[in-house]
């Protein structure tokens, strides 16, 4: 390792909530079993082809922790076995195994282990969840379209749930203008935020900017989860510039 601040990424295969760091010059770890197996380093970036809980992935963790440098945690433990939308397929898991539910909830009490001992901000994140009853109530939540003034691209509705600690700092909402007109738009009329086709049979409005519920409608396929579970690019965008620390990129530039 340099001398960089380093942020860690767990059970991340894109790297998009990575992204605004490694600009910044921040190393930075991800570990997800879909990566290739092994440590590999590319530029600011090692990339851990293993789940959390592999003597590999932890050398690597203690190494990191133990510099002193962590700038930064955020996990993503996988949500199949434990988001509220899965419910009618709980009866049929448990019976093929008991503990499926408590071997997810394994990985996210490792990724907010892994936080706490950083003594950085983190965050864990899931969607609406059997993560609740688990560990207490998120301290936050989001839909990705609070953020298209990041990226447009965005535009869709996903309630996602925080858990987080050692001062995480939530940002603060920020809709794109045209966005956050069309729900005004649909709320003035209907008093909530209902699906957008429903939003423009109700009101007769075009709702051009309105955000979709693409997550809800993904097909079925290979890579639904993956699709389902990608970290928005505005979210990431905006959780970089409320957490890091402008004194670190003096530091770095330096």
């Amino acid at each position: 390792m340099h001398a960089n601040k380093i942020a860690i990424f767990l059970c991340d295969l894109t790297g998009v909530m990575a992204a605004p760091w490694v600009e910044a010059g921040y190393e930075v770890i991800l570990v997800d079993p879909q990566h290739p197996a092994g440590v590999h380093r590319e530029g600011l970036i090692t990339k851990v082809g293993h789940i959390i809980d592999h003597p590999e992935t932890w050398r690597v963790l203690r190494a990191a922790i133990a510099t002193g440098r962590i700038a930064f945690v955020a996990g993503f433990p996988p949500c199949t076995d434990v988001a509220v939308s899965g419910t009618p397929h709980f009866k049929r898991k448990a019976a093929n195994d008991p503990h499926f539910q408590a071997k997810a909830a394994l990985v996210a009490e490792q990724c907010r282990l892994i936080g706490q001992l950083s003594g950085a901000p983190w965050f864990f994140e899931n969607p609406v969840s059997v993560f609740s009853s688990i560990f207490g109530k998120p301290q936050h939540t989001f839909h990705p379209f609070e953020f298209t003034s990041y990226r447009m691209e965005d535009n869709y509705t996903k309630k996602t749930c925080l858990w987080t600690g050692g001062g995480f700092v939530m940002p603060a909402p920020r809709p794109d203008a045209r966005v956050a007109d069309d729900i005004a738009a649909v709320r003035a009329i209907t008093g909530k935020m209902p699906p957008k086709k429903k939003a423009q049979a109700l009101t007769g409005l075009a709702l051009d900017f309105y955000p979709d519920d693409r997550i809800h409608k993904c097909p079925p396929g290979a890579e639904r989860a993956n699709i389902r579970s990608a970290t928005p690019e505005g979210f990431a965008r905006a959780v970089f510039i409320a957490n890091h620390r402008p004194a670190v990129i003096q530091e770095l530039a330096a």
